[in-house]
């Protein structure tokens, strides 16, 4: 491991005027991953945000919501800290712009700007409201683009075509205040003079700071010749009045990344950073390493305003800047009018943190690609790699520790065993240079394949059978063993990116941390707690419902009720569907409503093969299965088939035909995950549908 380095992490301060959505939430994942990671290689970093309050925008909100800018700004900063946190998202501190450090910052930044000479006055024509007296932000107009010409839109860029302009470009200008046409007047405004910093630029765009796609992006800017940067506005104007500069406000583009300074002198007075320096951390020679997580849209603030002005304060600059790109619904751009668009809260009010979390990082590159959350792929990626591969190791492994072992694992594994441990230890420097590099996708499938490599050697040793053998005791410890100890492994090299489910991993196997280093050595005779369920799988349709607030209502007849009761397991219903309330012997037809081969498609039938069978204690009816769908992935699945096969032993290794995308049902039994097709009138005449030699594991049926 590498001495401990001193780390600063920021990203983009989300704004006061709105609420997060899932492009806001892939920024501070992917913030959070890194974070996790490097702390959990021993190095020292702080994790600071904050709220960006200031603005023409909070203004206008707070007047539709009849507040003060000052009371949204700080009921938005506490709305938004904790919709961060329940991402399970570890900031330090999550401060505001509006606030006294970083008042006292900006006014000093600017006090070194206009003594360095970078400060220059110029007259501004800008709209002016006749009847509202007042001189207006670019917010408070609205028009039609005079690009796209699409029609209300902001006085800064359009958030149809995405153009940017100045306000006075607009077609037909309104005033948001009063209506009324507004009128050019003459107004004298304070500019940041970047054009002196071309030089400068150019050095710091060849530093290697930025991916080389943004650096070569912005030299086009420098390239093409900078403009002053208008740094004022004039009130009416929520933000810090200039020093020296009566009615003139800064715009809030020049406070908001100095409030990523603020946060963290913040931070440093607080009790768990009082041992810090914050002065250690931004002077120019500082040795420590400071890190910006932003989005694509707003590299020109971070990637040549923001240095400059560091620059000229005699601060640090950034040792990088990460930028990705935007998340995407379903292949479209987020929008509302398009209902292609998912708000960080409604995400929560229906799944975990994890599992988004994990699918982010699965796509996550160094790269400023844009990410496509695809909602069936999102479903399907997350049962399969996190249920079906990680936590089924774990899961076909505990009851035999746990029944026949004392809970007790082995004190030594196979030497198969033993070297497929020592290869995945070899590759978690790969893992741990993939996380760092922020190749997260990669570190991610090289965990997979250690996943996939586990299952099938359990797969081979076949622990359900050789523990119904005496003389096979040891080699079922010694299975199981490596099992529960890969899936330590595994976990330990997951959990920057599924906090909550590595905190149930480490509960199961009683251990105060995934340590990185500790889980390079096996756990020899440790004793594990009781195997509870970790992670459950996310309903393919309810996923596909995050998106129906956004839709318009369709017209549609009302579902019928069903007719089996609450206490019916779905398995049971399917399994003896044939019955059709008759106690004869032969299957009598049934008369259905028509269904058009798009209804067929969706049904996912497989050959599947029983693993393990056995009847549930306290039902009549009903067997617990664990089969085999393909893919290393198990489920389980209760079917109401007891009284038909007394001996469920039997079934075992047979191949049978499951429907395996059917909603999880929970009972009181355990989670039933598919059902078993069978035919017959029921009661001991149900018959499972079986295939023909030659047909595979996992084949689909169709």
């Amino acid at each position: 491991m590498n001495s401990a380095r001193q780390i600063l992490v920021t990203s983009a301060l989300p704004y006061a005027n709105g609420e997060l959505h899932l492009g806001h939430i892939l920024e501070v994942i992917q913030a959070d991953i890194w974070v996790r990671h490097m702390k959990q290689q021993g190095h020292q970093v702080h994790y600071v945000c904050g709220e960006d309050a200031h603005g023409a925008s909070v203004m206008i909100r707070a007047e539709q919501e009849q507040l003060s800018p000052q009371a949204l700004a700080k009921q938005m900063q506490q709305k938004h800290a904790d919709i961060i946190a329940r991402f399970d998202v570890q900031q330090d501190f999550f401060h505001t712009t509006d606030s006294q450090e970083n008042q006292e910052l900006a006014e000093s930044i600017f006090k070194h700007l206009e003594a360095a000479g970078a400060i220059i006055t110029k007259t501004k024509h800008q709209l002016f409201d006749p009847e509202k007296q007042l001189f207006l932000a670019d917010r408070f107009v609205k028009g039609t683009c005079p690009k796209c010409k699409a029609t209300d839109q902001y006085g800064d860029n359009c958030e149809v075509c995405g153009a940017t302009y100045e306000p006075r470009e607009l077609i037909e200008p309104r005033s948001v205040f009063t209506g009324a046409t507004p009128e050019l007047k003459a107004v004298e405004q304070l500019y940041f003079d970047l054009p002196q910093y071309q030089e400068f630029l150019s050095q710091w765009l060849d530093s290697g700071s930025l991916q080389a796609s943004v650096a070569n992006k912005l030299r086009e800017w420098v390239d093409q010749g900078l403009q002053p940067w208008d740094i004022s506005r004039e009130s009416p104007y929520f933000g810090f009045e200039i020093p020296g500069n009566p009615g003139k406000y800064f715009y809030v583009w020049l406070d908001a990344p100095i409030g990523y300074m603020a946060s963290f002198k913040a931070f440093c007075k607080s009790p768990a950073g009082q041992d810090l320096d914050f002065n250690a951390y931004w002077q120019a020679n500082s040795q420590t390493e400071l890190y910006h997580f932003i989005g694509k849209d707003i590299v020109n603030f971070h990637g040549l305003f923001w240095p400059a002005m560091l620059h000229t304060a005699k601060l640090r600059l950034p040792t990088q800047i990460f930028v990705h790109g935007f998340v995407m619904i379903n292949g479209e751009k987020m929008s509302k009018s398009r209902g292609t668009f998912i708000q960080a809260q409604t995400y929560l009010e229906h799944f975990e943190a994890d599992a988004l979390r994990y699918y982010y990082a699965a796509k996550l590159t160094s790269k400023v690609d844009d990410i496509d959350l695809n909602l069936k792929d999102f479903a399907q990626k997350v049962n399969t790699d996190l249920v079906g591969k990680v936590v089924n190791i774990a899961s076909r492994c505990a009851k035999f520790i746990a029944t026949q072992f004392n809970s007790t694992l082995s004190t030594e594994l196979t030497s198969e065993h033993q070297s497929t441990y020592d290869q995945a230890v070899e590759q978690m420097s790969n893992i741990a240079q993939a996380f760092e590099a922020r190749e997260t996708a990669q570190a991610v499938q090289l965990i997979l394949k250690i996943a996939d490599e586990t299952n099938r050697l359990i797969d081979e040793a076949k622990p359900w059978v050789t523990a119904k053998d005496p003389a096979q005791q040891t080699q079922t410890h010694q299975t199981a063993s490596f099992g529960v100890n890969m899936f330590r492994l595994i976990m330990t090299c997951l959990a920057p990116v599924v906090p909550q489910l590595a905190h149930k991993a480490q509960a199961y196997l009683q251990l105060d941390q995934l340590d990185w280093q500790a889980a390079q050595s096996i756990l020899s005779h440790h004793q594990v707690a009781q195997f509870k369920p970790m992670a459950q799988r996310l309903d393919a349709q309810a996923v596909e419902q995050l998106l129906g607030q956004n839709k318009p209502p369709k017209t549609s007849q009302p579902k019928k009720p069903s007719s089996t009761t609450k206490d019916t397991p779905m398995t049971e219903q399917v399994a003896t569907t044939a019955q059709a309330q008759t106690n004869d012997s032969e299957a009598k037809s049934t008369s259905k409503p028509e269904i058009t081969i798009d209804d067929f498609m969706k049904l996912d039938l497989r050959l599947v093969e029983i693993e393990t069978a056995e009847p549930v204690e306290k039902s009549d009816k009903l067997l617990r299965l664990v089969v085999k769908i393909g893919n290393n992935e198990t489920r389980q699945i209760f079917a109401g088939m007891k009284e038909a096969y007394t001996n469920p032993a039997d079934l075992v290794g047979k191949k049978v035909v499951a429907l395996v995308n059917l909603k999880p049902r929970k009972m009181r039994f355990g989670v039933s995950e598919g059902m078993i097709l069978g035919a017959g009138p029921g009661g001991s005449d149900v018959f499972m549908l079986t295939a023909h030699e030659g047909a595979a594991t996992g084949m689909n049926i169709s």
